[in-house]
């Protein structure tokens, strides 16, 4: 019998509940990828013709941001902090980061200071500025981040036509490090925030959702998410952040998302489910215009998280891609309900 997503049973390894096939996880960070490296084709400090393991590169910097959070005040280093309470976007599109790009970004901003919540490669930057002479300035360094691709080969013994999957990484400057910009793109982009805004989504998701007690957690075979009294959180965004944490874990039941960690992960599932649900609530309380906090005994769920993260270099995109789902799941669900 599965146990429950408890915030205060940190020491106990209930049993992760359902989630989302790996075939299923349509981001750019799919888990479908070669062990192989992979060129690098980026500007910036990695020569494009060097190699490098993007998949590590990427882990060691998720795990450093952990660590030197925790040491901090307990938290990951994006939690809570300037820099990481709105979702990044290309300034050019308008189209928004996902996954563990967001990630990426958001500790760059906090350990670079940037304020901005827009990025842009040094050519898009070029075109922005069009003949003002402006553009990404002399000096800066760029953020390395990465996307999903996908390319065809043909096998030498069967002539066969296959597709292999693999990480490129690419690199992006943010805003502030820029000259000449539209002055349009250094607007904050929160149409959909505040209180009343995650009262809507936890109303628009549908969940049995009981506040009272000492306990949040997630019932997965009552399908229900207990709360504490509201009056126990020192602020509104304390009981939101932890409400969208424990409605992460809603998402991975079978009737929705379906996700299921214990596969590939094991023993490691309950670290990985954990880092998830952090993570979509981070992106969740980014979208909605709160800052992130958590429960005091969250603290606590940082080792499994590291021991997951420790034990495949690819389980931070699989985590962050699966974070993604279950934010685009519960926002969508609450623009819907008007």
């Amino acid at each position: 019998t599965p146990r429950p997503w408890c915030a205060t049973a940190a020491d106990s390894q209930p049993a992760p509940s359902p989630s989302l096939p790996p075939s299923d996880l349509n981001m750019t960070e799919s888990v479908t990828v070669s062990a192989m490296r992979w060129n690098v084709l980026s500007a910036g400090r990695i020569p494009r013709n060097s190699k490098m393991d993007i998949y590590q590169t990427v882990t060691d910097q998720i795990i450093a941001a952990i660590e030197e959070g925790v040491q901090r005040d307990g938290k990951p280093l994006w939690s809570g902090q300037e820099g990481a309470n709105i979702l990044p976007h290309n300034a050019k599109s308008g189209r928004r980061y996902s996954g563990t790009n967001v990630l990426l970004l958001w500790i760059a901003a906090q350990t670079k200071g940037y304020t901005a919540p827009g990025w842009l490669t040094y050519k898009q930057a070029a075109e922005l500025a069009g003949d003002s002479g402006g553009g990404v300035r002399k000096g800066e360094k760029a953020t390395h981040i990465c996307f999903f691709d996908t390319i065809e080969r043909t096998d030498a013994d069967t002539d066969e036509i296959c597709t292999a999957g693999f990480l490129r990484g690419y690199s992006v400057f943010n805003l502030d490090q820029c000259d000449g910009m539209p002055a349009s793109l250094t607007a904050e982009r929160h149409g959909f925030q505040g209180i009343a805004a995650a009262d809507q989504v936890m109303r628009s998701s549908g969940a049995t959702i009981l506040e009272g007690g000492a306990a949040a957690c997630y019932l997965p075979v009552l399908d229900t998410i207990r709360l504490p009294d509201r009056d126990r959180f020192k602020t509104a965004a304390g009981f939101y952040s932890v409400c969208m944490h424990e409605l992460s874990h809603w998402t991975g039941h079978p009737s929705r998302l379906f996700r299921d960690f214990s596969g590939r992960w094991g023993s490691e599932s309950y670290g990985m489910e954990e880092l998830t649900a952090e993570v979509s609530a981070a992106f969740l309380c980014a979208d909605l215009g709160l800052v992130a906090e958590t429960l005091p005994s969250h603290a606590s769920y940082v080792e499994s998280w590291l021991r997951a993260l420790k034990s495949d270099k690819k389980a931070i995109f699989t985590s962050a891609a699966a974070a993604s789902k279950a934010h685009a799941y519960l926002m969508t669900a609450a623009s819907a309900g008007g």
